[in-house]
């Protein structure tokens, strides 16, 4: 008898393997080949440098460009970790901060000034609000909180590179509700002030700005329209564009409009640039509009192809 019931488990076992739902594990791998063998990248070897310990999603990264092996390195929650022998090992450098979340950092390397924006400028559920801007002059052994308390994520942080104490900042705002402290901020005395220089709408922030490499007065800023609750998330809107400005980010032009060719409606959401030179820019968007329904007829499943397909060995 002891036989006969240790049997049973085996051969219920075997009839589930069998008779089990199909997978695409084949299709998938041929796809993951195909990809693999026509990358760009694919002779480009990929190593984890760090830190060791996962302290949630990389924010921004900012390299010195005189001596690359050192940079730091923001996590969306985990705070800034520095290293100066090329990622061989990491020092925590945020540790005694008011908070540990970040969206953006940017580091002065002549003055090793370092600017960090708090609150992560991603708009997940899981991402945390921020305290405004912290500045470090002593890279990273003591903090000092300059303002903008109220911006909750910040999207991006640009300096003059001549110039420590002048910023531009943009605010992505609160993430569950509208408010007015969205769009682009500056300073021009290291934070003790700030003046808001661009400002859309209370559901619009500032998601990335780019600046000329070869003239810090010629600025791009994409603007982000989302509305973000527990249970929803509207990632685009008629307001997502990108702005230019000529004076060092005082003042803002509309640049995406009908007539340039740039996307437009509800459909526009988040949009990432990157400026080459004054007149160049690239943008990647997340275009949220619906693919026009094709009038292409749908395969009709038989009973024999949904037997075959049932049948498919769960190893395959």
């Amino acid at each position: 008898m002891i036989r006969t019931y240790l049997t049973y488990p085996l051969i219920l076992v075997a009839s589930l393997t069998t008779y089990a739902q199909p997978n695409n594990f084949g299709v998938d791998a041929i796809i993951s080949d195909t990809l693999t063998s026509t990358s760009l990248v694919e002779k480009l070897p990929l190593k984890n440098i760090g830190p060791s310990v996962m302290s949630g999603r990389v924010t921004d990264i900012a390299v010195n460009p005189e001596v690359p092996h050192e940079f730091y390195v923001a996590y969306a929650s985990g705070g800034l970790w520095h290293t100066n022998n090329n990622g061989t090992s990491f020092t925590p450098v945020m540790d005694n901060s008011p908070t540990q979340n970040i969206g953006d950092i940017a580091v002065h390397w002549p003055t090793h000034t370092i600017y960090v924006g708090t609150g992560e400028n991603n708009a997940s559920r899981s991402s945390y609000a921020g305290i405004g801007l912290l500045k470090s002059t002593d890279k990273g052994k003591s903090w000092h909180h300059i303002g903008l308390d109220d911006a909750h994520h910040v999207g991006k942080i640009e300096i003059n590179p001549h110039d420590p104490n002048e910023l531009v900042v943009g605010i992505t705002g609160h993430l569950y509700s509208p408010n007015t402290t969205r769009g682009i901020y500056k300073t021009t005395d290291g934070g003790a002030t700030w003046k808001q220089t661009l400002y859309i709408n209370d559901f619009t922030g500032i998601i990335e700005l780019s600046v000329a490499p070869e003239n810090f007065s010629v600025q791009y800023a994409a603007a982000w329209q989302k509305d973000r609750k527990a249970w929803n998330f509207t990632g685009s809107g008629a307001a997502s564009g990108i702005y230019k400005s000529t004076d060092a980010g005082e003042r803002w032009t509309l640049v995406s409009t009908v007539e340039s060719g740039f996307p437009q409606g509800a459909g526009v959401g988040r949009i990432g640039i990157s400026a080459f030179d004054s007149n160049t820019i690239y943008a990647i968007l997340d275009n949220q509009d619906r693919r026009p329904k094709q009038n292409n007829p749908k395969r009709a499943w038989s009973k024999q192809i949904l037997k075959a397909y049932r049948l498919k060995p769960l190893w395959l």
